[in-house]
Parts: C-alpha cells; sequence; structure tokens
C-alpha cells in the first residue's frame, strides 16, 4: 500500500466525496435561501430550526430512548441525520473545506463503499460517545465527527507509510492533535458543549476501521497475526 501523490491539482475528487459535499453545501445552501426570502414561503426563515429540531442528535432524547427500550426510526435516524445540518454557513462551510481535502486523500486510496463507511460510521459513534460520556442539553450537530473519521483514516494511511520508512510513526498523528489541542483552546475561551468528544470518537473510529477497510487490510492483519 502506497499513499498517493495528493499535489496533483488535477486529480479528480472521488463522487463519494462530493456526492457527501454536495449534500451537506446543498442543504445549508437551501438555508441561506429561505433565510433571504428567496425560496419559499414566509417559513422558510425558519428552516434551519426546524431541520434542527427534527435531524440533530440529541442525547438527552438518546437516553429516553435507551431508558423505555423504545427506538422509534425518527429519532434513531438522528445518528446520522445531524452530520448534515450545521448551526450557520460558517459552521457548514469549514466542514466542507475539511471534508474535500481529507476525503480526497482518503478516498484515492480506500474504496467508495469503504471512504463511505468511515465517514457515516464514525459519525455514529461519535453521536454514541458523545451521549454516553456528556451530560448536555445541547444538540450535537455539524459533519466534524465524520470528518474527523477521515481524519482518523489518513492518519492510518500515515502512520503506516512512516512505518514502511522506517521514521518516527508519532508524526502521524500531529494533525489530530493540533486539532484537538485548538478545539479545547476555543472551548475555555468562548465555551462549548463538548463537542470535540464526538470529535475525538469519530477520529479513533475512522483509525481502527482502517485497519480492515484499507486494501489488502484483512489480510495483511491474518498474516501478520500468523508470523507472530
Amino acid at each position: 500500500m502506497s499513499v498517493p501523490d495528493h499535489n496533483s491539482p488535477v486529480n479528480p475528487l472521488p463522487p463519494v466525496i462530493v456526492a457527501l459535499f454536495l449534500l451537506i453545501a446543498g442543504v445549508e445552501v437551501t438555508f441561506w435561501l429561505g433565510a433571504q426570502g428567496m425560496v419559499g414561503d414566509a417559513s422558510a426563515i425558519g428552516w434551519r430550526i426546524a431541520a434542527l429540531q427534527k435531524y440533530a442528535f440529541s442525547g438527552e432524547i438518546f437516553d429516553w430512548m435507551l431508558s423505555s427500550g423504545v427506538w422509534p426510526p425518527e429519532h434513531v435516524m438522528r445518528f446520522v441525520t445531524y452530520l448534515f445540518v450545521h448551526g450557520n454557513f460558517t459552521h457548514a462551510a469549514f466542514a466542507c473545506v475539511m471534508l474535500l481535502a481529507l476525503g480526497k486523500m482518503v478516498g484515492e486510496v480506500f474504496s467508495a463503499i469503504a471512504t463511505l463507511a468511515v465517514f457515516v460510521v464514525s459519525g455514529i459513534v461519535g453521536a454514541l460517545v458523545f451521549a454516553v460520556i456528556l451530560s448536555t442539553p445541547a444538540p450535537l450537530i455539524g459533519a466534524y465527527p465524520g470528518v474527523y473519521g477521515l481524519i482518523g483514516a489518513f492518519t492510518f494511511l500515515l502512520w503506516t507509510r512512516l512505518g514502511q520508512m522506517g521514521e518516527n510513526q508519532a508524526r502521524a498523528f500531529s494533525l489530530i492533535g493540533f486539532l484537538v489541542g485548538l478545539q479545547l483552546l476555543f472551548g475555555l475561551i468562548f465555551g462549548g458543549n463538548g463537542d470535540w468528544v464526538a470529535d475525538v470518537a469519530g477520529f479513533a473510529t475512522g483509525f481502527l476501521m482502517s485497519f480492515f477497510l484499507v486494501p489488502g487490510g484483512w489480510q495483511k492483519i491474518r498474516s501478520k497475526i500468523r508470523h507472530d
């Protein structure tokens, strides 16, 4: 396995990343146009709020489902749907930039299904950890746990590459260390709802999934076990 050259400006984006980007950006543009009165009726100004109420992940709703044993589909879907709604344009824009950058690098090595699986499963695990560890009424929204899953997959690729080159593999974790440190700093300065917990869980999920999803990954693991 090798990490492809990501410096070429002509390499096309993986279709699965383009599809995720268009979905996230399309939702955000629709909210913006509605707020500007350019589409929809008078209720369009409240589309974002309505979407957050219906699609955001809620730790309180999860606690209720867990204690009652009732799992309505309209609430279970929040484990995934929260990834596609954001608090504002800037929140969505940063998510899209990170998705395109990390998704391109991962999607050039992973299959489309594997890339999508990393994004979605990392988002699900991120929401689950968010609900279990934290006790906050604030909802979880945004694509970041899924994007951090892609960061985890990219870190795995870099970690493997450094190992093949005989270099210090700890360097592969520089990006996640920087991002988490930045989030903690911003949280101390501006406050937050602890959503960095979901991001870290997403990263760990993406990294661990890569052992099995990278081309030839499971065979390599079996081979290593047998030789050890």
